[in-house]
């Protein structure tokens, strides 16, 4: 039995000490650089460059259009996904060919799909043709790629990105639900709306929390998609456009007073919504 434990640990370690030296040690050090000057000697300055970057207009942009982009985008998966999921549950053993197909966007590169979506959101795209010509809508051609409506391409790639992984997660869920309690539940009159809200969310609440925090980390770096469409300068300024600027500019105590700041809020977002989740959690 000990020697199995001894073996065990042998194994972990290797991983465990990639997790120690590039993830915790360069998560703690880091924190030395928010709390200095950045001169050659690096003095201790408190907390100032916390209030610096909190009173950075640019920084507050930035935290504002991320969590922006996050409350869109998280609720969107999560409900497109479960509405599928819930459809594929009913197809039985015909439902793999479409979870394959869903789930094959997350396994593409972005730099692919990214000049894919330029292709089809350009000013002279397959979306604009569409709207203008094949639906007869008139008018001139919008511009997707700048501008308050860069949000729409973004949106939609990060939805068909990320949808398929979090409909496999869901149909995944669903297969454990017995059937009994949806016959029993038709028996009585309940439609499937209420099925799905009275039985099926509070079942797989564990994993239905799991799918939405999920969807709301992926929709934090969404900011890869958004420079390769608008640049480094985007009119869809977010919080890691301003640490990516200073980054370039070996401003790292900014860059780290930044991410520490984020770091702080992801952490009351999600432990708020871990608390909601026990409370109303089915045993």
């Amino acid at each position: 039995m000990f020697t199995r434990k001894r073996m065990l640990a042998l194994f972990l370690l290797p991983g465990l000490a990639g997790l120690l030296v590039f993830y915790l040690i360069p998560f703690v050090y880091g924190f030395y650089f928010s709390v200095t000057d950045g001169t050659r000697l690096n003095e201790y300055v408190g907390f100032s460059n916390y209030l610096k970057v909190w009173q950075n207009p640019m920084f507050q942009q930035g935290l504002l259009t991320t969590m922006e982009l996050s409350l869109l985008c998280a609720p969107i998966i999560f409900v497109l996904a479960f509405a599928i999921a819930g459809m594929l549950r009913s197809l039985g053993q015909g439902s793999t060919f479409y979870r394959n197909a869903l789930l094959l966007p997350y396994l593409m590169p972005s730099s692919a799909m990214i000049l894919i979506w330029l292709l089809i959101f350009d000013y002279s795209g397959v979306f604009n043709q569409i709207l203008v010509e094949a639906l007869g809508l008139g008018g001139e051609r919008l511009i997707w790629t700048s501008g308050p409506l860069l949000r729409v391409p973004v949106i939609l790639l990060y939805v068909w990105k990320n949808l398929g992984f979090s409909v496999v997660i869901f149909t995944s869920a669903l297969q454990a639900v017995p059937q009994a309690y949806y016959e029993y539940a038709s028996l009585e009159g309940a439609s499937r709306v209420k099925q799905e809200l009275r039985i099926t969310l509070p079942l797989i609440s564990p994993t239905a929390f799991l799918v939405f925090v999920l969807a709301w980390i992926n929709a934090f770096k969404i900011f890869k998609e958004i420079y390769f469409i608008g640049g480094a300068y985007s009119d869809l300024y977010t919080l890691q456009h301003f640490m990516n600027n200073h980054f370039a500019r070996i401003n790292y105590q900014y860059v780290t007073t930044a991410a520490y700041s984020f770091a702080v809020i992801v952490l009351i977002l999600f432990g708020a919504l871990y608390w909601f989740e026990m409370r109303h959690r089915v045993e």
